[in-house]
């Protein structure tokens, strides 16, 4: 009786699940940096900026 298959089946599947601990968090990252991105521009889009400074509401 070979374990070779088995062997090779749990060496795949420990690569697998190492490859994606590498890249789950990085496309994560990547995501919440464009939504602060998208999420900054809305602001500022938003904001009048060329109002001068005397001129804002208290």
């Amino acid at each position: 009786m070979s374990y070779q298959n088995y062997v090779v089946a749990a060496y795949l599947v420990f690569a697998a699940v190492l490859l994606w601990d590498y890249v789950a968090p990085r496309i994560r990252i990547r995501q919440m940096l464009r939504a602060t991105r998208l999420l900054a521009a809305r602001r500022a889009a938003a904001t009048p900026s060329d109002t001068p400074a005397g001129d804002l509401p208290r």
